[in-house]
């Protein structure tokens, strides 16, 4: 079997790559990249070219001007990836500002690519493009087994989930927050998330990307639970950052503010990871719909309520 040189730009495919079982064969990562724990020993091979310990405004400002301009987010380091000499390089096309696009990649290795390299690109828009990511990563470094079996546990775990989350008799009206200045609304695997958890998600279409947020149309859906999570935040990070959405008209007479259905969950953990832990956000979202009906256990670490 080949024993190949992987780097991963990507957290969630770093995830898998260690879930197929080929932990050993990475030997670079993303400036993200940080779970399992021992992956921060490894060369980085990316930074962004934005603060990203900016304001939510200030993130958004930076990111639309370029993009407007035609610029990347990100920066792929040249002098690392050669000193590597990776065979399997993992990236993405599902957007351009999570991480590093395959186009970005490409340029950078346009001299020097090597023929043996190959360059794994996932989208994933939606859960079945998850499951084809990891069969994709799978086929790449010779983990297709594996990859099969990982993608019939999450199935098996998300059909659980179903079962457990159909047995509450109403099914909460909720708004997931992906970004908080300006306010995006959660698109993606989430509303498939939702739909596991046994919700009804009211913002954002499964296998679409995230919508910027109509305040008005927002107000007038008076969701019964809101979660906030923002892309990339932790939930200390996002404490910091909650007060131009906890200011704006409108909030304090949201059902969700008065009845104190509203939390806080993480981000960089679980939602915006497209990989192994995609099952455990759909378990968050179950235990802030049905509380004292559903627990797995991630109260306190993959979310809290927020107190008013």
């Amino acid at each position: 079997m080949t024993e190949h040189r992987i780097v991963s730009l990507i957290p969630s495919a770093t995830e898998i790559v260690c879930a197929l079982g080929k932990r050993d064969q990475l030997v670079g990562r993303s400036h993200e990249c940080d779970v399992p724990s021992d992956v921060t020993s490894l060369p980085i091979c990316c930074q962004p070219n934005i603060d990203i310990n900016a304001t939510s405004a200030e993130i958004n400002r930076q990111v639309s001007e370029r993009l407007q301009d035609a610029l990347s987010i990100f920066k792929v380091d040249r002098k690392v990836l050669e000193q590597l000499e990776p065979t399997v390089i993992i990236t993405q096309t599902q957007c351009d500002v999570c991480a590093v696009d395959l186009s970005e990649v490409e340029k950078t290795l346009c001299e020097t690519l090597p023929s043996n390299l190959q360059l794994v690109a996932c989208e994933p828009q939606s859960l079945q493009h998850i499951y084809g990511d990891i069969h994709k990563i799978g086929e790449a470094i010779d983990a297709s087994s594996e990859a099969d079996g990982l993608s019939e546990s999450l199935q098996s775990k998300f059909q659980t989930l179903r079962e457990q989350s159909s047995s509450p008799t109403i099914r909460p009206r909720i708004a997931c927050i992906e970004w908080i200045e300006p306010p995006m609304a959660a698109g993606n695997w989430v509303p498939e998330l939702v739909d596991f958890a046994g919700g009804e998600n009211l913002f954002g279409e499964a296998g679409k990307h995230s919508p910027w947020l109509d305040w008005d149309d927002f107000l007038k859906s008076d969701p019964d639970v809101i979660i906030i999570v923002p892309c990339g935040f932790e939930i200390d990070r996002t404490l910091t950052e909650l007060e131009p959405l906890l200011s704006r008209p409108g909030w304090n007479d949201l059902s969700a503010v008065k009845n104190n259905r509203v939390a806080i969950a993480d981000g960089h953990n679980y939602f915006n990871r497209p990989g192994p832990r995609v099952v455990d956000s759909a378990e968050i979202i179950a235990e802030i719909l049905h509380p004292g009906e559903i627990d797995c256990g991630h109260q306190g670490t993959g979310w809290i309520p927020l107190d008013n």
